[in-house]
């Protein structure tokens, strides 16, 4: 590694505040650093579903690619586009501390989306929020949305939809906080395994960006995230960027894990929700019992 630490990011506003954060943290305990952005193909076809041409594993992909050509030293992740399994020779080194995980309800005309009639266009492509919305909210019509933070809420006001959906973390980081209507409670709509937390990858062999990430980790969030990115990793790779599945741990004193699986297309959905002093424990009591329910029939 260099005597300056490279840190690789997406170029979009939130991927670079992410970086910027990074790079914070790491000069305050004395390290130099320099921010390398790199184009990804996720970034690049915004026409297009993201589900179809590989889902949001392709917007961390081409920073590996980079970690393995030694382009970069640490690669910074919004945690919950990062795969559940990652390649042997990578590491989540460092986990920054979690923002606001739950998501947000955005309407132009500051209309809670309980009171929005039949036919209401919802803009969202996170297959887990179509679920779930579709299951509490039948009569809205959800429509496919790409693009960053600041091109969905100009589709918004553009009127091409009636309201929106964003995660409350990116809204915040990005000072547009203000924009939130209403935020949906964890229980009514379950976030996305990671949501909120900024995850540093490194190659597994590097050890002295591996201890230059781990010296800015926060713990609780990192208990959180691997207990989220647990669940997941009981499946193996019978998830994809299709499935319909959101994961969340709450950490206090004991983790309680809410579990979301549900069809894209259909009606059936399962909620588990469990409590447990350890980690583990809870990450096997959660995997079971979706099972049991029948999780493996909705993939």
């Amino acid at each position: 590694m260099s005597d300056t630490i490279r840190i690789g990011t997406r170029g979009s506003q939130l991927a670079l505040w992410q970086a910027n954060e990074t790079s914070n943290r790491l000069t305050e305990i004395g390290y130099r650093t320099t921010i390398v952005t790199i184009k990804t193909t996720g970034d690049k076809r915004t026409d297009t579903s993201l589900a179809s041409i590989g889902g949001k594993g392709l917007f961390v992909k081409e920073l590996e690619e980079a970690l393995t050509r030694g382009e970069i030293d640490l690669a910074v992740h919004s945690l919950k586009d990062v795969p559940s399994l990652i390649p042997d020779t990578f590491v989540l080194a460092g986990f920054l501390e979690r923002a606001d995980p739950r998501d947000a309800w955005v309407q132009r005309d500051g209309k809670l989306i309980a009171d929005m009639p039949p036919g209401t266009v919802v803009g969202t492509s996170a297959p887990r929020r179509r679920a779930q919305l579709r299951a509490r909210f039948p009569h809205l019509r959800l429509e496919e949305m790409r693009g960053n933070v600041d091109t969905r809420i100009n589709k918004l006001r553009a009127g091409l939809f009636d309201g929106v959906i964003l995660a409350t973390a990116g809204l915040t980081r990005l000072g547009r906080a203000g924009e939130i209507t209403s935020h949906f409670d964890l229980d009514e709509m379950i976030p996305a395994a990671g949501q909120g937390i900024v995850a540093i990858e490194t190659r597994k062999d590097d050890a002295t960006a591996r201890r230059a990430a781990g010296a800015i980790n926060h713990a609780p969030s990192e208990t959180a995230a691997r207990v989220e990115r647990g669940v997941l990793q009981k499946f193996g790779e019978s998830l994809d960027c299709y499935s319909a599945v959101a994961v969340h741990a709450t950490i206090n004193g004991e983790a309680t894990v809410r579990a979301f699986f549900g069809e894209i297309d259909g009606d059936r959905a399962i909620r588990v929700k469990r409590s447990a002093s350890n980690p583990d424990a809870v990450v096997q009591a959660v995997f079971d019992e979706l099972v049991d329910r029948g999780a493996m029939e909705l993939l």
